[in-house]
């Protein structure tokens, strides 16, 4: 403990909430756990939950990087993915119509 000018006493300890907070996101924090429901030893429901505190450059190195994929999340994903539905769109069109000219042709022969 340090004493400063008013009289007020202060922890001289470096653990302050900044200091635990950088540790935690520079090394992660998992948390686990599983909540089961069921009746007559009959399981109804499970729900399984998963939370990881990290910082962003942490969970990019352990591989954890969905933020930037997701579409609900990311513009420049949103964008991706609608590039992705179009040319997918066009490409079923495209087999629709070799189908409907196949099935035209042979149909002129019945």
């Amino acid at each position: 403990m340090a004493i400063d000018n008013n009289g007020i006493e202060h922890s001289t300890r470096g653990n302050s909430i900044v200091d635990v907070l950088e540790t935690v996101l520079d090394k992660g924090v998992v948390i686990a756990g599983d909540i089961r429901v069921g009746i007559a030893d009959v399981e109804l429901l499970t729900i399984k939950i998963r939370l990881i505190v990290a910082s962003v450059d942490k969970a990019k190195e352990i591989g954890m990087d969905w933020w930037e994929t997701d579409p609900f999340l990311n513009s420049k994903a949103a964008e991706q993915n609608t590039k992705h539905l179009e040319e997918e769109n066009k490409e079923l069109q495209k087999r629709i119509e070799q189908l409907e000219k196949s099935a035209g042709q042979s149909n002129r022969f019945v």
